[in-house]
């Protein structure tokens, strides 16, 4: 063995991404419709259904930790974490589709099934997305090959993105023909397939070369003990957290926004202008309008589906914005190191968030201006954050000799999906509490409940985002240190 840090090839780094490609057909399907589905489409009130979530979500955040220690002890010829993403990829499909069907069951059976199929398909999500994070911590040593495998992974994730806000809601309408329940149920039976092939393809393209010391003892109460010790462990989960608790609470709230407060006539003259009306010369024939329609971007004649257009075109080009960030994040962090460039792209995001407060029904074309401006300064954070959670691993076994990747790994998930479970909950309860009312005309405080939980409320939960990594002490000069004497230490104890 050397003490040369690894290098990956573009296959397995691009077979590693996929893995989370297929994972955010699930995240960004939860992030951006799950609450709407269940509250228009399963007819769950709002108040119950951010309730559902938050039961769901605070389950899969508790066996997270638990899925670390198992993960930990798995042994295996493939490795203790690559196998769980093979083992789970078929249930994960199933449960999909059955967590996005409607039985008429009634308002109680509905709500039993929708907890029941919310709490399996969360369990899935982390029996597979457990191991499959931690395998950043494993595959290579090397802290900006890390962050090389980090931008693939999310220029992957960006793509399932795309797919998942611009295709789905003009699948569920072509599949359901004026039935919204069966176009679910056929649209998510299409993204779990998909994600049953990715799967397979991240399985059988990556390795795991880092391995603890063989002489590690196992023990429990010690990795979780430790945990309370590690300053940078602390920050990273306080900051999870709080950050996906924003992804959850601003994305379920975007459709809300469009559909109810952003002004439809602005909205379709700025979409008119653009190609995206049947009636208009450049929509009407050719390439151009053949893209339009492959991506359910044409309005319909009578102006039905504004909304939905507005919103599939508000997410996908965003996301190609948000990629361009993200395909910057490699140079950044090596120029200036994950901190520094981390700090920035917050604190940038959290201005322009709260700036939406300040806009008025009519100024659409602002409107997708700001949000550019606040993807294009997110993007660079999104594969930095993941990189800086293997620093951590690192850090830990720096400090105390134990490498426990499963763990810190799970631990860091667990602050995700309580993040996530208490940002859909606060959405729904904050619309709720608003006096949101589903598929009807909104009151004025309603309305103002959507626009402050598109802006104010996640950029103050942003700052403590960026308090926190101020407080987070592994610069780049001390991750470069711990690097090389960890590779060191691994050369003696493999020979």
């Amino acid at each position: 063995m050397s003490a040369e840090p690894q290098k990956l090839s573009f296959t397995e780094k691009a077979g590693y991404s996929l893995g989370d490609a297929a994972a955010n057909f699930v995240f960004q399907t939860m992030i951006l419709f799950q609450l709407s589905f269940y509250t228009d489409t399963l007819g769950i009130v709002a108040a119950a259904a951010g309730s559902l979530l938050l039961v769901g979500r605070l389950w899969d955040a508790f066996f997270d930790p638990m899925m670390g220690e198992i993960a930990d002890r798995t042994k295996t010829r493939w490795g203790k974490f690559r196998p769980w993403v093979l083992w789970t990829a078929i249930p994960w499909g199933v449960v999909m589709v059955l967590a996005y069907s409607t039985p008429d069951w009634g308002m109680t059976g509905k709500l039993a099934y929708a907890c029941l199929t919310n709490v399996l398909l969360m369990t899935l999500y982390s029996a597979n997305n457990t191991p499959y994070s931690a395998m950043t911590g494993v595959m290579t040593g090397d802290i900006n090959e890390r962050t090389r495998l980090s931008s693939y992974r999310f220029v992957a994730a960006m793509t399932a993105q795309l797919v998942v806000g611009g295709f789905t809601l003009p699948l569920v309408a072509k599949f359901g023909q004026g039935n919204n329940a069966k176009g679910w149920q056929m649209t998510m039976a299409l993204w779990a397939t998909i994600c049953v092939v990715c799967f397979v393809i991240t399985f059988l393209t990556t390795r795991e070369r880092i391995q603890p010391d063989p002489k590690q003892k196992v023990s429990a109460r010690q990795d979780f003990g430790d945990l309370l010790k590690n300053g940078p462990w602390i920050a990273m989960f306080t900051l999870t957290v709080c950050h996906f608790l924003v992804l959850a609470m601003r994305g379920g709230t975007v459709f809300y926004y469009f559909r109810y407060y952003v002004n439809q006539d602005s909205l379709y003259g700025l979409l008119q202008s653009l190609g995206l009306s049947a009636a208009s010369g450049a929509a009407a024939t050719g390439t151009w309008h053949y893209i339009l329609s492959a991506f359910g971007l044409i309005l319909d004649a009578d102006k039905t589906n504004v909304s939905s257009v507005g919103f599939s075109l508000f997410n996908m080009s965003s996301l190609f914005v948000t990629l361009l960030g993200v395909l910057c994040s490699t140079f950044l962090s090596i120029r200036f190191g994950k901190r520094a460039v981390a700090i920035a792209g917050f604190s940038m995001t959290t201005i322009f968030m709260a700036l939406f407060i300040l806009l008025p029904p009519t100024a659409v074309g602002t409107m997708f201006i700001l949000e550019y401006a606040r993807v294009l300064t997110y993007g660079p954070t999104i594969p930095l954050i993941w990189a800086i959670f293997a620093d951590v691993v690192d850090y830990a076994e720096w400090k105390t000799g134990r490498r426990t990747t499963g763990v810190i790994y799970a631990t860091i998930l667990f602050g995700l999906k309580a993040g996530l479970s208490l940002g859909g909950a606060i959405a729904g309860w904050l619309l709720s509490g608003y006096g949101y009312r589903a598929n009807a005309v909104q009151t004025a405080g309603a309305l103002r409940g959507i626009r402050m939980t598109m802006s104010v409320y996640p950029a103050a939960f942003f700052l403590i985002v960026i308090v926190c990594l101020i407080c987070y002490k592994i610069g780049k000069k001390l991750n470069i240190q711990i690097q090389d004497e960890l590779a060191e230490r691994r050369l003696k104890f493999a020979s």
